[in-house]
Protein backbone atom coordinates (compact mmCIF):
# COMPACT_ATOMS: atom_id res chain seq x y z
CA UNK A 1 0.00 0.00 0.00
CA UNK A 2 1.14 3.49 -0.73
CA UNK A 3 1.15 6.27 1.87
CA UNK A 4 0.08 8.60 -0.96
CA UNK A 5 -3.43 7.09 -0.90
CA UNK A 6 -5.48 9.44 1.20
CA UNK A 7 -9.20 8.60 1.00
CA UNK A 8 -11.01 6.26 3.37
CA UNK A 9 -12.31 4.16 0.46
CA UNK A 10 -8.92 3.75 -1.17
CA UNK A 11 -7.18 2.80 2.04
CA UNK A 12 -9.88 0.26 2.92
CA UNK A 13 -9.72 -1.24 -0.56
CA UNK A 14 -5.97 -1.71 -0.40
CA UNK A 15 -6.01 -3.01 3.16
CA UNK A 16 -8.75 -5.51 2.29
CA UNK A 17 -6.59 -6.95 -0.49
CA UNK A 18 -3.65 -7.37 1.87
CA UNK A 19 -5.72 -8.92 4.64
CA UNK A 20 -7.44 -11.33 2.26
CA UNK A 21 -4.23 -13.37 2.45
CA UNK A 22 -5.33 -14.48 5.93
CA UNK A 23 -7.60 -17.55 6.02
CA UNK A 24 -11.16 -17.42 7.30
CA UNK A 25 -11.44 -13.73 8.15
CA UNK A 26 -13.71 -10.93 6.93
CA UNK A 27 -10.93 -8.82 5.44
CA UNK A 28 -13.09 -5.74 4.80
CA UNK A 29 -14.55 -5.76 8.30
CA UNK A 30 -11.11 -6.11 9.89
CA UNK A 31 -9.73 -3.32 7.71
CA UNK A 32 -12.55 -1.10 8.94
CA UNK A 33 -11.82 -1.95 12.58
CA UNK A 34 -8.15 -1.16 12.13
CA UNK A 35 -8.86 2.15 10.41
CA UNK A 36 -11.30 3.12 13.17
CA UNK A 37 -8.51 2.38 15.65
CA UNK A 38 -5.78 4.18 13.71
CA UNK A 39 -7.72 7.28 12.68
CA UNK A 40 -10.05 7.70 15.64
CA UNK A 41 -13.11 7.59 13.37
CA UNK A 42 -16.49 5.94 13.79
CA UNK A 43 -17.82 3.24 11.48
CA UNK A 44 -20.58 5.67 10.53
CA UNK A 45 -17.92 8.04 9.20
CA UNK A 46 -16.34 5.26 7.14
CA UNK A 47 -19.67 4.45 5.54
CA UNK A 48 -21.08 7.96 5.13
CA UNK A 49 -17.93 9.76 3.96
CA UNK A 50 -15.78 7.24 2.06
CA UNK A 51 -14.06 10.03 0.09
CA UNK A 52 -12.89 11.82 3.21
CA UNK A 53 -9.15 12.43 3.09
CA UNK A 54 -6.93 10.96 5.78
CA UNK A 55 -3.87 12.64 7.19
CA UNK A 56 -0.43 11.20 6.55
CA UNK A 57 -0.15 10.33 10.25
CA UNK A 58 -3.45 8.43 10.19
CA UNK A 59 -2.37 6.54 7.10
CA UNK A 60 1.01 5.57 8.53
CA UNK A 61 -0.57 4.34 11.75
CA UNK A 62 -3.16 2.40 9.79
CA UNK A 63 -0.55 0.76 7.56
CA UNK A 64 1.44 -0.33 10.59
CA UNK A 65 -1.64 -1.96 12.14
CA UNK A 66 -2.53 -3.68 8.88
CA UNK A 67 0.96 -5.12 8.63
CA UNK A 68 0.77 -6.48 12.16
CA UNK A 69 -2.52 -8.15 11.32
CA UNK A 70 -1.18 -9.46 8.02
CA UNK A 71 1.59 -11.21 9.97
CA UNK A 72 -1.13 -13.00 11.93
CA UNK A 73 -1.29 -11.02 15.18
CA UNK A 74 -4.85 -11.25 16.55
CA UNK A 75 -6.89 -8.14 15.91
CA UNK A 76 -8.02 -8.15 19.54
CA UNK A 77 -4.40 -7.72 20.70
CA UNK A 78 -3.77 -5.03 18.10
CA UNK A 79 -6.82 -3.06 19.22
CA UNK A 80 -6.35 -3.95 22.88
CA UNK A 81 -9.97 -4.92 23.39
CA UNK A 82 -12.58 -7.49 22.48
CA UNK A 83 -16.38 -7.59 22.60
CA UNK A 84 -17.99 -10.33 24.69
CA UNK A 85 -21.67 -10.55 25.56
CA UNK A 86 -22.58 -6.84 25.66
CA UNK A 87 -19.23 -5.90 27.19
CA UNK A 88 -16.10 -4.25 25.80
CA UNK A 89 -13.12 -5.86 27.50
CA UNK A 90 -9.46 -4.93 27.57
CA UNK A 91 -7.27 -7.79 26.37
CA UNK A 92 -3.50 -8.20 26.24
CA UNK A 93 -1.17 -11.07 25.31
CA UNK A 94 -1.36 -12.04 29.01
CA UNK A 95 -4.96 -13.18 28.54
CA UNK A 96 -6.86 -15.40 26.18
CA UNK A 97 -9.13 -13.64 23.71
CA UNK A 98 -12.80 -14.12 24.70
CA UNK A 99 -14.62 -16.05 21.99
CA UNK A 100 -18.28 -16.14 20.94
CA UNK A 101 -18.72 -19.84 21.73
CA UNK A 102 -18.03 -19.13 25.41
CA UNK A 103 -21.22 -17.05 25.50
CA UNK A 104 -23.08 -20.38 25.49
CA UNK A 105 -21.69 -21.04 28.97
CA UNK A 106 -23.10 -17.71 30.15
CA UNK A 107 -26.47 -18.38 28.53
CA UNK A 108 -26.86 -21.80 30.10
CA UNK A 109 -25.90 -20.68 33.60
CA UNK A 110 -28.37 -17.78 33.37
CA UNK A 111 -31.08 -20.26 32.39
CA UNK A 112 -30.28 -22.88 35.00
CA UNK A 113 -29.75 -20.87 38.18
CA UNK A 114 -32.46 -18.89 39.99
CA UNK A 115 -32.16 -15.17 39.27
CA UNK A 116 -33.72 -14.00 42.53
CA UNK A 117 -31.38 -15.74 44.99
CA UNK A 118 -28.10 -14.47 46.47
CA UNK A 119 -25.86 -17.11 44.95
CA UNK A 120 -22.06 -17.19 45.17
CA UNK A 121 -20.44 -18.34 41.91
CA UNK A 122 -16.77 -18.75 40.99
CA UNK A 123 -15.45 -18.27 37.44
CA UNK A 124 -12.17 -20.19 37.33
CA UNK A 125 -9.36 -19.10 35.03
CA UNK A 126 -11.23 -15.88 34.42
CA UNK A 127 -8.59 -14.27 32.17
CA UNK A 128 -10.15 -10.96 31.12
CA UNK A 129 -13.03 -11.51 33.57
CA UNK A 130 -15.43 -12.07 30.66
CA UNK A 131 -17.65 -14.83 32.07
CA UNK A 132 -17.81 -13.40 35.58
CA UNK A 133 -18.57 -9.90 34.27
CA UNK A 134 -21.33 -11.12 31.95
CA UNK A 135 -23.03 -13.09 34.72
CA UNK A 136 -22.68 -10.21 37.19
CA UNK A 137 -24.15 -7.78 34.66
CA UNK A 138 -27.21 -9.97 34.16
CA UNK A 139 -27.82 -11.02 37.78
CA UNK A 140 -27.54 -8.31 40.42
CA UNK A 141 -28.50 -10.78 43.18
CA UNK A 142 -25.52 -13.01 42.46
CA UNK A 143 -21.97 -12.50 43.70
CA UNK A 144 -19.21 -13.58 41.32
CA UNK A 145 -15.61 -14.46 42.10
CA UNK A 146 -13.35 -13.92 39.09
CA UNK A 147 -10.56 -16.36 39.97
CA UNK A 148 -7.20 -16.33 38.18
CA UNK A 149 -3.72 -17.55 39.14
CA UNK A 150 -1.75 -15.37 36.68
CA UNK A 151 -0.66 -12.07 38.21
CA UNK A 152 -0.73 -10.33 34.83
CA UNK A 153 -4.16 -11.70 33.90
CA UNK A 154 -5.80 -10.93 37.25
CA UNK A 155 -4.69 -7.32 36.86
CA UNK A 156 -6.43 -7.15 33.47
CA UNK A 157 -9.58 -8.76 34.91
CA UNK A 158 -9.65 -6.37 37.87
CA UNK A 159 -9.24 -3.41 35.54
CA UNK A 160 -12.11 -4.58 33.36
CA UNK A 161 -14.38 -5.02 36.37
CA UNK A 162 -13.57 -1.51 37.59
CA UNK A 163 -14.27 0.04 34.19
CA UNK A 164 -17.57 -1.80 33.96
CA UNK A 165 -18.52 -0.52 37.45
CA UNK A 166 -19.74 -3.95 38.53
CA UNK A 167 -20.10 -4.08 42.31
CA UNK A 168 -21.17 -7.73 42.62
CA UNK A 169 -18.04 -9.32 41.19
CA UNK A 170 -14.59 -9.51 42.77
CA UNK A 171 -11.21 -10.48 41.34
CA UNK A 172 -9.42 -13.16 43.35
CA UNK A 173 -5.90 -14.40 42.67
CA UNK A 174 -5.79 -18.11 43.44
CA UNK A 175 -4.52 -21.39 42.04
CA UNK A 176 -7.96 -22.64 41.00
CA UNK A 177 -10.02 -22.91 44.23
CA UNK A 178 -7.19 -23.05 46.76
CA UNK A 179 -8.25 -19.72 48.30
CA UNK A 180 -11.97 -20.57 48.44
CA UNK A 181 -13.64 -22.03 51.52
CA UNK A 182 -15.17 -25.50 51.65
CA UNK A 183 -18.91 -25.69 50.86
CA UNK A 184 -19.10 -21.97 50.14
CA UNK A 185 -20.16 -21.89 46.47
CA UNK A 186 -23.44 -22.48 44.68
CA UNK A 187 -21.83 -22.91 41.27
CA UNK A 188 -18.44 -23.15 39.58
CA UNK A 189 -18.05 -22.19 35.92
CA UNK A 190 -14.90 -22.31 33.86
CA UNK A 191 -13.38 -22.04 30.41
CA UNK A 192 -10.10 -23.69 31.43
CA UNK A 193 -7.08 -24.76 29.37
CA UNK A 194 -8.08 -27.85 27.37
CA UNK A 195 -5.66 -28.10 24.43
CA UNK A 196 -3.23 -31.02 24.23
CA UNK A 197 0.39 -30.04 24.76
CA UNK A 198 1.30 -31.31 21.28
CA UNK A 199 -1.74 -30.03 19.41
CA UNK A 200 -0.56 -28.73 15.99
CA UNK A 201 -3.13 -25.90 16.12
CA UNK A 202 -0.92 -24.19 18.71
CA UNK A 203 1.34 -23.17 15.83
CA UNK A 204 -1.49 -21.79 13.74
CA UNK A 205 -3.60 -18.62 13.63
CA UNK A 206 -4.34 -16.61 16.77
CA UNK A 207 -3.17 -19.42 19.07
CA UNK A 208 0.46 -18.63 18.17
CA UNK A 209 0.12 -15.34 20.06
CA UNK A 210 -1.99 -16.39 23.05
CA UNK A 211 -0.47 -17.49 26.38
CA UNK A 212 0.31 -21.21 26.20
CA UNK A 213 -0.28 -21.67 29.93
CA UNK A 214 -3.88 -20.60 29.42
CA UNK A 215 -4.34 -22.99 26.48
CA UNK A 216 -2.61 -26.30 27.21
CA UNK A 217 -3.38 -28.88 29.87
CA UNK A 218 -1.26 -31.99 29.56
CA UNK A 219 -0.96 -34.81 27.03
CA UNK A 220 -4.74 -35.19 26.62
CA UNK A 221 -5.71 -31.58 27.38
CA UNK A 222 -7.75 -32.62 30.42
CA UNK A 223 -5.40 -32.02 33.37
CA UNK A 224 -7.03 -28.70 34.32
CA UNK A 225 -10.53 -30.14 34.09
CA UNK A 226 -9.55 -33.03 36.38
CA UNK A 227 -8.19 -30.54 38.91
CA UNK A 228 -11.29 -28.33 38.69
CA UNK A 229 -13.68 -31.26 39.12
CA UNK A 230 -11.90 -32.27 42.32
CA UNK A 231 -11.55 -28.78 43.75
CA UNK A 232 -15.13 -27.83 42.93
CA UNK A 233 -16.46 -30.92 44.71
CA UNK A 234 -14.91 -29.59 47.91
CA UNK A 235 -16.16 -26.05 47.50
CA UNK A 236 -19.71 -26.60 46.21
CA UNK A 237 -22.74 -26.71 48.45
CA UNK A 238 -25.47 -29.33 48.07
CA UNK A 239 -26.77 -29.20 45.42
CA UNK A 240 -24.15 -27.26 43.49
CA UNK A 241 -23.56 -26.80 39.79
CA UNK A 242 -20.31 -27.30 37.85
CA UNK A 243 -20.26 -26.10 34.22
CA UNK A 244 -17.10 -26.45 32.11
CA UNK A 245 -16.27 -25.46 28.55
CA UNK A 246 -14.08 -27.91 26.64
CA UNK A 247 -12.96 -29.02 23.19
CA UNK A 248 -15.31 -30.32 20.52
CA UNK A 249 -14.09 -33.91 20.94
CA UNK A 250 -13.80 -33.99 24.74
CA UNK A 251 -17.44 -34.22 25.86
CA UNK A 252 -17.42 -37.94 26.62
CA UNK A 253 -14.14 -37.81 28.51
CA UNK A 254 -15.16 -34.75 30.53
CA UNK A 255 -18.40 -36.51 31.43
CA UNK A 256 -16.41 -39.50 32.69
CA UNK A 257 -14.15 -37.21 34.76
CA UNK A 258 -17.18 -35.64 36.41
CA UNK A 259 -18.77 -39.03 37.06
CA UNK A 260 -15.57 -40.33 38.66
CA UNK A 261 -15.46 -37.22 40.86
CA UNK A 262 -18.97 -37.98 42.13
CA UNK A 263 -21.14 -35.58 40.13
CA UNK A 264 -24.65 -36.56 39.10
CA UNK A 265 -26.96 -35.66 36.22
CA UNK A 266 -24.01 -35.09 33.92
CA UNK A 267 -24.78 -33.73 30.48
CA UNK A 268 -23.02 -32.20 27.49
CA UNK A 269 -24.42 -29.34 25.40
CA UNK A 270 -23.53 -28.33 21.87
CA UNK A 271 -22.67 -24.92 20.49
CA UNK A 272 -24.21 -23.28 17.43
CA UNK A 273 -21.85 -25.22 15.19
CA UNK A 274 -23.20 -28.49 16.58
CA UNK A 275 -19.99 -29.26 18.47
CA UNK A 276 -19.82 -30.53 22.04
CA UNK A 277 -18.91 -27.45 24.07
CA UNK A 278 -20.22 -27.39 27.67
CA UNK A 279 -20.46 -30.28 30.16
CA UNK A 280 -22.29 -29.89 33.46
CA UNK A 281 -22.85 -31.87 36.62
CA UNK A 282 -24.39 -31.37 40.05
CA UNK A 283 -23.03 -32.40 43.43
CA UNK A 284 -26.13 -34.40 44.31
CA UNK A 285 -29.17 -35.80 42.52
CA UNK A 286 -31.80 -33.33 41.41
CA UNK A 287 -34.63 -33.18 43.89
CA UNK A 288 -38.38 -33.11 43.36
CA UNK A 289 -39.15 -30.33 40.89
CA UNK A 290 -42.22 -29.41 42.92
CA UNK A 291 -39.98 -28.12 45.71
CA UNK A 292 -39.28 -24.62 44.40
CA UNK A 293 -37.20 -23.69 47.44
CA UNK A 294 -34.25 -25.55 45.93
CA UNK A 295 -32.10 -24.41 43.00
CA UNK A 296 -33.06 -27.09 40.49
CA UNK A 297 -31.00 -27.11 37.33
CA UNK A 298 -32.21 -27.63 33.80
CA UNK A 299 -35.87 -28.15 34.64
CA UNK A 300 -36.79 -27.78 30.99
CA UNK A 301 -33.88 -29.77 29.62
CA UNK A 302 -33.47 -32.82 31.83
CA UNK A 303 -33.86 -35.10 28.81
CA UNK A 304 -30.50 -33.85 27.58
CA UNK A 305 -28.68 -35.43 30.51
CA UNK A 306 -26.63 -38.53 29.84
CA UNK A 307 -26.15 -39.87 33.38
Amino acid sequence: MSPQTHSIREMLDEASVRLSELPEIDARREAELLLIEAAGLSRTTLIAWPDRQLTLGQIQTFLALVERRRRGEPIAYIRGRQAFWDLDLQVTPSTLIPRPETELLVELVLEWLPADRPLLIADLGTGTGAIAAALARERENWTLLAVERSTAAIAIAAGNLRRLALTNVHALQSDWLNAVATKSLDAVVSNPPYVRDDDPHLDQGDLRFEPKRALTAGPDGLDAIRRIAGDAGRCLRQPGLLAIEHGYDQGDNVGKILATAGYRHIGTHRDLAGQDRITVGVTEALLDQRNHNLPLYLKRNRAQYIA
